[in-house]
């Protein structure tokens, strides 16, 4: 069953349309031309992302703003404001020269403070990598883990360095996911996908106007993403956050998982069904009930009867 895009809620994307595409420009100059992006932090061991004990990669900035965001710290880029560097009670922040917040990892105790304090939203802990000066951290767990993850924020907003970052892993044997939003044209970046073992997509939202109240995005370019990775067999897990007074959940996960089991034969997708839950999550969106077991285990089987044979509750 082929996606086919919505005619309706014209009027609602033009108008969250022209926010996103100035922050996606704003976003897409991080990377000063030297080949670094900023990383929000590196976790040596995950078992949450991919199979097996990974490395998961996390780089700063998203062209979303997911109301149930559950790291909102890791959405926009530092503005050098300044306000975090005299609170930081371990001295971790300081501003060079050039008037910029700099990072000392060595010297953070992880309290959040800086998060806390900046009047923006952002984490000023981010540190400006090339691709081989993160895989040299990886390197160091490379005989307990079999591969690397890497995330976000939308990792996807800097693809050259995930390619860049893939060839290293893919040459010392390591496997390579991407955890994505969906908003990157994978159809048009096939040297990345020749190095990707998979793309784990989040699907927030089928109807286009839910996803932009959910996101402040339009979704047409996820779907056709959906689409176009189960078919060329590169989709290895599509998740949804379940958040029932935000939009249409059942829908959701009964038209993403038609969808998706329609090209199980090209490869296995899992279906992650994520309950929301408000740690973390912005004051002001920490209202929304977590939704209880019965619920979850009604989609599971809803994705169940549309042919997916591998569904996980978390």
């Amino acid at each position: 069953m082929a996606w086919e895009p919505s005619t309706t809620a014209g009027s609602s994307r033009e108008k969250y349309g022209k926010t996103m595409e100035k922050k996606e420009k704003v976003l897409a100059a991080a990377d000063p031309g030297c080949g670094r992006v900023p990383v929000n932090k590196i976790i040596p061991f995950s078992a949450v992302d991919g199979p097996g004990n990974r490395t998961a990669v996390f780089l700063q900035g998203c062209n979303f703003d997911c109301r149930y965001c559950h790291n909102p710290e890791t959405r926009n880029l530092c503005r050098n404001c300044g306000s975090c560097v005299g609170k930081c009670p371990k001295g971790a922040l300081f501003t060079d020269e050039d008037g910029k917040v700099r990072f000392c990892p060595e010297k953070c105790c992880g309290c959040d403070t800086c998060i806390h304090v900046c009047p923006f939203g952002c984490s000023p802990r981010i540190r400006m990598m090339c691709a081989e000066e993160v895989f040299a951290e990886v390197k160091k767990q490379q005989p307990y883990i079999r591969g690397i993850t890497v995330s976000g924020g939308e990792c996807t907003l800097y693809p050259d360095f995930l390619e860049k970052l893939f060839v290293l892993a893919r040459g010392a044997g390591l496997g390579t996911l991407i955890d994505s939003n969906g908003t990157l044209d994978f159809e048009k970046y096939p040297q990345l996908l020749a190095v990707t073992d998979g793309i784990m997509l989040d699907i927030k939202s089928w109807d286009l106007e839910d996803h932009l109240r959910v996101t402040g995005a339009a979704n047409e370019r996820v779907l056709k993403n959906l689409e176009y990775l189960a078919a060329s067999g590169r989709l290895f897990e599509v998740r949804t956050v379940v958040v029932p007074e935000l939009f249409d959940c059942e829908k959701t996960v009964r038209e993403t998982a038609r969808l998706a089991a329609s090209y199980l034969g090209r490869g296995n997708i899992r279906y992650k069904i994520i309950a929301y839950r408000p740690m973390g999550v912005r004051e002001a969106y920490s209202h929304y009930h977590v939704p209880d077991q019965a619920f979850l285990d009604h989609l599971a089987e809803l994705a169940r009867r549309e042919g997916m044979t591998d569904v996980l509750i978390v």
